[in-house]
């Protein structure tokens, strides 16, 4: 008897992301194994994986069926966000509290998938409450070429039906069956073994046999295996924050939502006519294709008379005039001509007119772009249509490495812009070519196998540091990557070995084995939807004639539902519109230099030949500069002694794993400096090579160099040569022998022996894996040597807008502050007379922006500076009161501003200030609005010897200033940091003899310190926080440490450590810290601390704090009273604390700021008297 087929047609894959455990790979596998030759998507209520699940489906020899299970409206407009009740509001009733039933839909035909996507894109577009809905409105309008189903227990028929609605849901799939037609609308029956599926089986089958619908069976499938139920699982407790544990999370009541085989859908269907046979009558039907090979290219608007290719000549032309204005040379025009021909040639002029024109509209509007990136740089076209910044003859860039005329693909411009004024460029294209043309890309976030430990580790209910040990115990990431989870136990991954930690850890800790079991099942899957940093897709075709859209709910923003390489496969075109903060950095550096030397720097005409900005690289004073801030890289720029732009460009391409793991980096700045003897890779190859390998001392650093010398040796043409790159980075056999062979017989055609072939070969192939695209490092290179140059000719104005950049970073701010005064560069607080709202600078220093005081916001700045410009400098507190709007008279903005220093320069003190604002500012606010009010003008006494309004009589109080510590730390407060000083200044030797490293050095992107490693660090603690520990009950503390540069690390306080020092923690304490350096997966450092000594430091150069050393029984309340009394009597600054001696241990507790004192003879005698003569310690 022949085996009876079926069709699974209820399927939610992995990018049904809430609930969806399937992934495609294993249920095509599967859907073989099991004897089927078709199966659906019905992804919930998007179409994101529709692409995907063709592409992998035809790749496995499986017919896809693409379908989804769609929300509707129940009844209403989908325009309408009111919640529905048909019945008493239970659970029984519309799902999502009223909000939208469901119905599970397939394409019949490709007109029908696009169908789907038209339906879909307006289901999100205009019908979104909680869920994209579609109405009934929108299924008779995009009906055609679609078969649909009554639907799960959440469909509209079946919900009618569970409330007793029998009339109501007959009248419901009569309309349905009568939008699809005859023959289009089945009745969905599923057997989960569920009582909401059987309570209304028996009616459902009335109604069926009442309208004629024919059946079909469905398994609601969500994880491919049945084994896969505690994987999805967990992933619903991963998408939902709860734990496997918590009766309430949201989970599936039975685990058979999995692929069924054949012979059980007909065990459980048999007996439900054609339901099971109405599968494969279905899958017969149902045949839908993508266009692989469409041309979306934006069309661009040309002159009348004109098409893109006379148009793109003519700018061409134009261009190039431009660039050369004092005659083309032969070997540009020459080059520029066979570009035109190839461009011409396969279609792309209107690509470039688009790139072209954007970029220079964001040039007209004085938003910066970057001189170019990726290999585009390569092209003179794009450099004549100031695409790119860079003349590639010059620089030895090559075209065919952008676009290859042997291997015909699209062409790609990344394009950066000042990061604060991007989002005008896209509004600008929006606009031009029509928002129905115009989205950003969403794009997948996968559970990486890092992540996937934490999350099992995190629902099986396990404490946070099981995810951590395991994720420890996985070998160190290589350019990003670690080793699949899937990979640990199989020996043929080339990282197997250093997975032995990892197997041990799994292997012998049965916690561990389990929380590694659970993550493979979660490994790989679609953890949720984001949006492409950079990438706009744009379209000569309305979107959704081509893809399905949707909009974000958070701001409206039109996204595909397909990700960038779907829609780049199906002919749209995805341009990157990148956001560069170091573009946003020059443009502010070049407004800075305007107004404070009223000179215009034109960057774009600079020669790269400065001899100051190479002396400051070499120098290795690189801390802000694009690229060549790092640590590491200071070192390198010591050691290579850039003299010209190409070593800025070879730097760039070195400092990466690949060049650093094969020591190129070091043995290029060794060569350059005549510390290395230069070595031909073979004697027959020296003379050849020296033109293509000379500037790079005789290594191969970039890509285009293997392209030069397969052309130079081996008779490739640039085409070809590009292509041999591309194999060489693949690593794939066939291709590679292939290569080998042409590669071969070209150099043995020009003469060259079979050693020579060889020990060239053996270079090129392992070098192609990490030699790096020239011109994208020669682009981004420009942008380094840019801020080099300004940071060495123009200190004030780029240090003041790198401030400006980093401004939400406390770590990085204080970081740059200690260069500005490594540099001899005062930064002054803010100051109303002097401030604006960003940094900027003021003459030879910098003043600090009022916009970074706390509780000052951008309108009150606006409000100080136009007033101060309109009328004049603020002369007094009084003046400035006068003056002001009545917008900048807040109590609360006016007190953070004398604490931040910003009225020091008006003759007060800001104690004096803080004691009597609020009454002044009562007064003033009271003279703006009678004055508002049309009731008088602004004169009288306010005690200053000024007019103000008469009504007013305050005075500032002549009072001392704060102590300095109390004013600093009020600096702080307001500030983030300490500007006009830091109490640690004058102690940074000390502070460095007692450390092993800086904060500095641990907190790096680069650090060299490694995870785990113990260092003693020292400092000042600020923002000491005691906390008790949920599982364990033990008391832990956490404390900043903050070194003079300003730079802060968190120190944790453990149950053992705690109980020695947690007496004495307290912020402002002097200290040095040992403690283990605890690195985290998302980024984070922190210090885990083993010891803490107080250093016998104080501020000022004053002695250390008097400790008193008393056994415990001697405590006691009358004596603690008494030198309570005695330490009020000798007020002062030093620390007081007492040591407290028991049997086993000592206990260190600092003494209240208000005990600190003035250390002499008389205090210690007094002491003495109460504790004896032994208790004090110096």
């Amino acid at each position: 008897m022949a085996k009876k087929g079926f069709a699974h047609l209820h399927v939610h894959t992995e990018y049904s992301m809430l609930d969806g455990a399937a992934r495609l790979s294993d249920l095509f596998t599967h859907t073989r194994e099991l004897g089927m030759d078709s199966i659906a998507t019905s992804d919930h209520g998007f179409l994101f994986g529709a692409f995907d699940f063709w592409r992998q489906a035809k790749a496995n020899d499986v017919k896809p069926i693409i379908g989804v299970e769609a929300y509707l409206t129940p009844g209403t407009h989908r325009s309408d966000r009111s919640r529905v009740r048909w019945g008493d509001g239970s659970r029984d009733d519309v799902s999502g509290g009223g909000a939208y039933t469901h119905m599970t839909m397939w394409a019949e035909t490709t007109e029908g998938m696009h169908n789907l996507f038209r339906a879909s894109s307006i289901a999100s577009l205009e019908g979104q409450l909680y869920k994209p809905r579609m109405d009934r409105e929108v299924l008779q309008t995009y009906s055609k070429g679609l078969i649909a189903t009554t639907g799960c227990p959440s469909g509209e028929i079946q919900t009618r039906l569970r409330l007793g609605q029998y009339q109501e849901a007959v009248a419901a799939a009569a309309e349905f069956r009568d939008i699809f037609g005859k023959g289009n609308f089945y009745c969905e029956v599923m057997d989960h073994g569920l009582s909401i599926e059987k309570n209304v089986a028996a009616d459902l089958m009335r109604l069926a046999k009442e309208l004629d619908l024919p059946f079909v069976a469905t398994n609601d499938l969500h994880y491919t295996k049945h084994e896969d139920y505690n994987a999805h699982a967990a992933l619903l407790c991963v998408q939902s924050g709860s734990t496997l544990e918590d009766p309430n999370r949201f989970k599936f009541d039975a685990d058979n939502f999995y692929l069924r085989s054949p012979e059980e859908m007909y065990s459980i269907f048999g007996d439900v006519p054609g339901a099971c046979e109405n599968t494969l009558e279905i899958a017969e039907r149902c045949n839908v294709e993508f266009n692989t090979k469409a041309n979306y290219m934006p069309n661009f608007p040309v002159p009348e008379g004109e098409s893109e290719e006379s148009w793109f000549v003519k700018e061409v032309e134009a261009g190039l005039h431009y660039r050369f204005p004092n005659g083309i040379p032969d070997e540009v025009r020459k080059q520029a001509n066979y570009e035109v021909e190839v461009i011409t040639s396969m279609g792309f002029p209107g690509y470039f007119l688009v790139v072209a024109d954007f970029i220079n509209w964001a040039k007209r509007n004085n938003i910066r772009v970057g001189p170019g990136r990726g290999s585009g740089a390569g092209s003179m076209v794009a450099y004549a249509m100031r695409i790119t910044e860079l003349n590639p003859l010059r620089h030895e860039l090559i075209f065919e490495r952008f676009l290859n005329p042997d291997r015909v693909s699209m062409p790609d411009f990344d394009v950066d812009f000042d990061d604060r004024r991007r989002p005008e460029v896209i509004h600008y294209v929006t606009e031009k070519y029509g928002e129905d043309k115009v989205a950003q890309i969403v794009t997948f976030g996968t559970i990486k196998a890092k992540q996937a430990l934490k999350d099992a580790s995190r629902v099986m209910g396990y404490p946070y540091s099981v995810g951590e040990r395991l994720t420890k115990a996985m070998p160190p990431d290589v350019m990003g990557k670690n080793i699949a989870l899937a990979n640990v136990y199989n020996k043929d991954d080339k990282r197997y070995a250093e997975a032995g930690d990892l197997r041990e850890l799994i292997e012998t800790d049965d916690v561990s084995g389990k929380v590694f079991k659970t993550a493979q099942g979660l490994e790989g899957l679609k953890r949720q939807w984001g949006v492409h940093a950079a990438g706009v897709i744009m379209s000569s075709e309305v979107l959704t004639e081509v893809i399905p859209v949707m909009r974000r709910e958070a701001d409206g923003q039109v996204i595909t539902q397909f990700d960038y390489p779907t829609c780049e496969g199906l002919g749209l075109i995805k341009m990157d519109f990148l956001g560069l903060r170091n573009l946003t950095i020059i443009s502010d550096a070049i407004e800075n230099i305007k107004a404070n030397r009223n000179f215009d720097l034109d960057l774009e005409t600079l020669e790269l030949s400065d001899k100051a900005s190479y002396e400051l690289l070499a120098r290795g004073d690189t801390l802000g500069v694009f690229q060549l801030d790092g640590g590491p890289m200071r070192s390198l720029l010591k050691l290579m002694e850039p003299e010209e732009f190409e070593h800025i460009s070879a730097v760039l391409a070195l400092y990466r794993p690949g060049p650093m793991g094969a020591n190129s980096h070091t043995n290029y700045a060794l060569r350059k400096n005549g510390k290395q003897e230069i070595t031909a890779i073979h004697p027959e190859l020296e003379e050849p090579l020296s033109d293509i390998l000379g500037t790079t001392y005789g290594l191969i650093v970039y890509q285009e160099q293997v392209m030069a010398i397969a052309q130079k040796v081996a008779n490739y043409t640039l085409g070809e040569a590009d292509l041999l790159r591309r194999a060489m980075g693949k690593k794939k056999k066939a291709e590679l022998d292939k290569q080998y062979a042409t590669f071969h017989d070209g150099m043995i055609s020009n003469g060259y022996s079979e050693g020579a072939v060889k020990a060239l070969w053996d270079i090129l192939l392992p070098f192609s894996d990490y030699a790096f695209n020239k011109a994208h490092t020669a682009a981004y290179g420009l942008v380094s040597y840019w801020t080099a140059y300004l940071k060495a000719h123009y200190p004030q104005e780029y240090m003041a807008a790198l401030l400006t950049s980093v401004g939400d970073n406390k770590d990085k701010l204080a970081m740059y502050l200690n260069e500005c005064h490594r540099m001899g560069i005062t930064v002054l607080p803010p100051d109303v007379n002097e401030s604006e709202l960003t940094f900027a600078p003021v003459g030879d220093d910098i003043r600090f922006g009022m916009g970074a005081v706390r509780n000052v916001g951008a309108n009150v700045v606006d409000g100080m500076i136009a007033a101060r410009n309109e009328k004049g400098r603020y002369e007094s507190f009084s003046d400035f009161l006068q003056k002001v709007p009545l917008s900048v008279c807040n109590k609360r903005t006016i007190d953070s501003l004398i604490k931040a220093g910003a009225f020091d320069d008006l003759g007060h003190t800001r104690r004096s200030l803080a004691l009597m604002h609020e009454e002044a500012i009562d007064a003033a606010v009271s003279v703006k609005r009678k004055e508002a009010a049309g009731q008088f003008d602004l004169f009288g006494s306010l005690g200053m010897g000024e007019e103000l309004g008469e009504d007013l009589s305050v005075s500032v109080p002549d009072v001392p200033e704060w102590e300095r510590r109390d004013k600093l730390n009020f600096e702080r407060d307001m500030l983030g940091l300490y500007v006009s000083d830091h109490p640690l200044r004058g102690l940074e030797r000390a502070l460095s003899d007692a450390s092993s490293t800086s904060i500095h050095d641990i907190m790096e992107e680069e650090s060299h310190i490694k995870d785990g490693e113990f260092v003693t660090i020292a400092g000042m603690l600020t923002g000491v926080s005691r906390r008790i520990a949920k599982s364990s009950g033990n008391q832990y503390a956490t404390a900043e440490l903050e070194d003079p540069s300003g730079v802060t690390i968190t120190v944790m306080f453990f149950a053992r450590t705690y109980e020695t020092v947690g007496g004495v923690l307290a912020d402002d304490l002097i200290c040095s810290v040992r403690g283990r350096v605890q690195r985290r997966d998302d980024g984070s450092v922190n210090i885990s601390a083993q010891e803490l000594t107080i250093l016998e430091l104080t501020e000022d150069g004053r002695t250390g704090p008097v400790t008193i050393a008393i056994p415990e029984y001697r405590a006691t309340e009358s004596n603690l009273v008494h030198l309570r009394d005695v330490l009020l009597d000798h007020r002062g600054s030093t620390d007081v604390r007492l040591a407290l001696r028991g049997r086993e241990k000592e206990q260190l507790v600092l003494l209240e700021a208000k005990l600190r004192v003035e250390p002499n003879p008389s205090l210690f005698g007094e002491i003495k008297t109460i504790f004896g003569p032994g208790c004090i310690r110096r």
